[in-house]
């Protein structure tokens, strides 16, 4: 533990008014969201690309923001480090009895079910004030559309409104398809054509969550094709001594088709 004390002397010497660094004692907890937020991003990075060195150190630059939080909450007399740690610790023994007590542990399905009836009796105990019951509630909004949409999902899924077989999921989704074609053949329908995109995007989301697969882990492993393909692209192109501006969008296909070829 030494190592993780020394961490929280320096956070309390950097936030020290009279000789701490002027820009960590500016900060404020909605001042350092979006930084935390780009970590997330970077530590996700770093594992895509197999970097164990790079994945060190933004695990710690993680945890870093996690012992800022904590020393303004301590600030405010909110809480502590020692608070944040003590409540992981008092969750993750109470949501796994099946280690910590005497349950026995089932499937993988009965295991998520026990799971997801723990969180939602957690979540009865603090309910919020601008919330209502509902079993979407105290999910957070601010997730990246695609994980808010797969959050929502399974959460409405867990009660029962879900289809139990992958037919009217893909039925669905051609339905959202068709009525997204009716608002475009619409001149001047912006609103009613990002309505329908929006059904479409979710679901899609939803087919992804039926095919056990992360849509935000396909969509980015979709991206990183696209970013392969044109790559090689630009250099047959370039082979040639041109650029891609000088060809037509029929003869860049051409290019695209024999760019793909060469991942044969």
């Amino acid at each position: 533990m030494a190592e993780i004390e020394r961490l929280q002397d320096i956070m309390r010497a950097l936030r020290d008014p009279d000789s701490g660094c002027p820009w960590d004692i500016k900060q404020n907890m909605q001042s350092i969201t979006p930084y935390t937020i780009e970590e997330a991003y970077e530590i996700a990075d770093a594992i895509e690309r197999g970097d164990m060195h790079d994945l060190k150190d933004e695990l710690g630059d993680l945890l870093f923001h996690v012992v800022f939080y904590a020393q303004m909450a301590s600030e405010q007399q909110a809480f502590c480090f020692d608070d944040v740690v003590r409540a992981i610790n008092d969750k993750l023994v109470r949501r796994h009895p099946h280690v910590f007590a005497d349950d026995q542990a089932g499937s993988d399905e009965e295991l998520l079910k026990a799971w997801e009836q723990q969180k939602a009796s957690e979540r009865e105990g603090k309910e919020k004030p601008d919330e209502t019951g509902s079993a979407l509630d105290g999910i957070a909004s601010t997730l990246p559309a695609l994980k808010w949409a797969e959050k929502i999902q399974k959460r409405a899924a867990h009660t029962g409104f879900d289809w139990d077989q992958l037919a009217p999921v893909f039925a669905k989704l051609h339905e959202e398809i068709d009525e997204l074609k009716q608002e475009v053949a619409v001149e001047n329908n912006h609103e009613r054509i990002v309505d329908e995109l929006g059904d479409v995007l979710f679901s899609c989301v939803n087919l992804s969550r039926h095919l056990d697969v992360s849509a935000e882990q396909a969509l980015r492993q979709g991206n990183q094709k696209f970013i392969g393909r044109f790559r090689q692209m630009e250099k047959l192109i370039a082979g040639k001594g041109r650029v891609i501006s000088d060809y037509s969008l029929a003869e860049l296909e051409q290019q695209w088709q024999k760019a793909k070829s060469c991942e044969d």
